[in-house]
């Protein structure tokens, strides 16, 4: 026996020892005994918690139905446009548009991009419908002339459902998801053109909860009726429609179907996790190992409840490991605003790859470390002869490279929540009630950061003010900037739109500057246009500085500004003129070097 193997042998046989300091959890009194644990599958030779994700699996973005119909304040059209624009660009090549039966909007949103032509010809549209045959139908309606176009229906299975939903027996819940797949078959030959590729996809709804030889048995009975085949593909998708199980009981369950399916070289197995127990991107990943060849979820986990899965985590986890996820993630924070848009609800500062604060430290120690990498990686890469950009990824901290994503390296590195960002941010809202969006809170916080490195020793607040009014608010004493503004009107044109005047002194001489767009802002945007200004709004945040009759409004813009990217602020008495004097400073601050 080796030394190094006795001593193990001796650390292991050694008796535990009990300290007078050993912690001891006390019962919650919560009401735990009305839960039952979830049951385990007998797979002893299962083999996904070997296998390694090598390749993307085929994504089915589900933002426009399952994301939409979860929304305090459901998406317009415009908005569902946008969407649907913003998955075609990312590079989704299956997307769920609608439940066309639930509505008139989702209806004619559906005939919309068909009309419209704009769907891709490699780009699949997908369209919900339960198992009733006025609801098929209007489904298949629906989807006439579309180059690509998927019926997906589903039934729930559970034990849950038929005792208590459906009253009904196996053989009854059964017989739904055939004749349903009938129906749509009978409905897709009579009402759809040969130019439409038409698929087909089934759901046993809450299938995590459906013994799985019941599952399998109702599969069976529908690919039965389908008749898959060379050419001829069927989608079955196996959700975890509310998430109760760990991941690992969910991948073995996979794994079951996976090699119990007949005809399964003609079956795309598709899983679609929510996210009840915080585990869907889990039990999505522990699925793709375990054989599923599909995912369905949402941009950033919008869904019923707790969510659906979060696809930007899953295709960027892929990433993070040398996978590419096939899909254009590299402008990280243009699909988070135009999520946020779309969705009227923010994405969280520390959702992973994409809130505002998932690549800053506020540690000291954790930015040496981070600045200690930086400084390594860039002499590796020169030692490699090759650019930074293109050398293996390693900093401490950094699971990737920030610029992969769209992002700047100065949050990471100088800002401070201590004594950088959270103190100024304090100090502005404590002493001038200016409650700064947090990105620009990041913005100014290096500008007091340079000040601090050139001068040293502590910045007092007062200086804090009068760094912020010379960097966005020109004062008498301190006139800067190309562009004054003194005063605006607005009025609606006849189609509804804003027809802006606005009093100003351009390079010291005084204009009137007019435009016309879907709002005051859109207006003045394209007002700036047309003495040469490009400016593009992206962000905007407004508040009330106090209260009362003579109260004064603080406006806060993010802008591209000639391919800079800035903010601006704005107070004043009327808000709309505030949104203007931010367009301003953002304008003045690009156009001051």
């Amino acid at each position: 026996m080796t030394e190094q193997s006795a001593i193990a042998r001796a650390f292991n046989d050694r008796p535990t020892p009990i300290t007078a300091g050993t912690v001891q959890q006390k019962p919650s009194g919560m009401p735990f005994q009305r839960y039952v644990p979830f049951g385990t599958i007998d797979l002893p030779d299962r083999t996904w918690p070997s296998k390694v994700i090598t390749q993307a699996p085929r994504w089915l973005s589900t933002d426009l139905r399952d994301g939409n119909q979860a929304l305090i304040d459901p998406m317009s059209p415009a908005r569902k446009r946008k969407m649907f624009d913003l998955l075609v660009k990312l590079g989704y090549k299956e997307i769920e548009v609608g439940f066309p039966s639930s509505g008139a909007t989702d209806f004619e949103f559906v005939r919309s991009l068909i009309e419209q032509d704009a769907i891709p010809e490699d780009v699949t549209i997908s369209v919900l419908t339960q198992a009733r045959e006025d609801l098929i139908e209007r489904t298949v309606e629906s989807l006439v002339g579309a180059p690509r176009a998927t019926v997906h229906l589903y039934n729930a299975t559970s034990p849950l459902f038929r005792r208590v939903v459906f009253k009904g027996s196996k053989d009854d819940i059964k017989a739904i998801a055939v004749d349903g797949t009938r129906l749509v078959m009978e409905y897709a030959e009579k009402i759809l053109g040969e130019d439409t590729v038409f698929g087909y996809e089934y759901s046993p709804e809450i299938f995590i909860d459906t013994e799985l030889d019941f599952a399998l048995e109702v599969c069976e009975a529908v690919m039965d009726v389908w008749q898959p085949g060379e050419g001829r593909e069927i989608i079955l998708n196996l959700p975890t429609t509310v998430e109760r199980s760990t991941p690992n009981v969910y991948a073995d369950k996979i794994e079951w179907m996976s090699r119990n399916l007949s005809r399964r070289e003609f079956v795309a197995l598709s899983t679609h996790p929510h996210n009840d127990r915080g585990t869907g991107v889990a039990s999505a990943e522990l699925a793709i190992m375990a054989g599923a060849d599909r995912v369905e979820g949402c941009l950033f986990g919008q869904g019923e409840r707790t969510g659906n899965l979060d696809l930007v985590n899953v295709g960027m986890n892929l990433f993070s490991q040398g996978v590419d996820p096939m899909i254009d993630f590299s402008d990280i924070d243009e699909i988070r605003r135009t999520a946020e848009y779309c969705f009227q609800m923010p994405v969280a500062e520390r959702h992973p790859y994409a809130g505002d604060l998932v690549y800053t430290s506020f540690s000291g120690s954790h930015q040496d470390a981070i600045k200690k990498g930086f400084d390594a990686l860039e002499a590796d890469a020169k030692k490699a002869g090759v650019p930074v950009g293109e050398y293996t990824w390693g900093v401490p901290y950094l699971p990737i490279d920030p610029k992969d994503v769209g992002r700047s390296y100065e949050a990471v590195i100088r800002v401070n929540s201590q004594s950088g960002k959270g103190g100024i941010a304090y100090v502005l809202k404590n002493d001038h009630k200016l409650d700064l969006p947090r990105r620009q809170q990041i913005e100014f916080s290096r500008i007091i950061q340079a000040k601090t490195d050139a001068e040293g020793g502590e910045v007092t607040p007062a200086e804090i003010w009068s760094v912020f009014q010379d960097e966005y608010l020109p004062t008498p004493e301190n006139p800067w900037g190309r562009i004054a503004l003194s005063g605006s009107r607005s009025l609606e044109t006849e189609d509804g739109r804003d027809l802006l005047r606005a009093e100003a002194v351009v390079d010291g001489r005084p204009v009137t500057l007019s435009g016309t767009g879907n709002g005051p802002v859109s207006a003045f945007v394209n007002a700036l246009a047309g003495i040469g200004v490009d400016v593009r709004v992206l962000d905007y945040a407004e508040h009330a500085l106090s209260e009362g009759g003579d109260a004064q409004a603080a406006a806060y813009v993010e802008c591209a500004v000639d391919g800079k990217v800035l903010w601006g602020v704005g107070i004043d008495g009327n808000t709309v003129l505030a949104s203007l004097k931010a367009v301003v400073s953002a304008v003045n601050r690009a156009q001051r070097g």
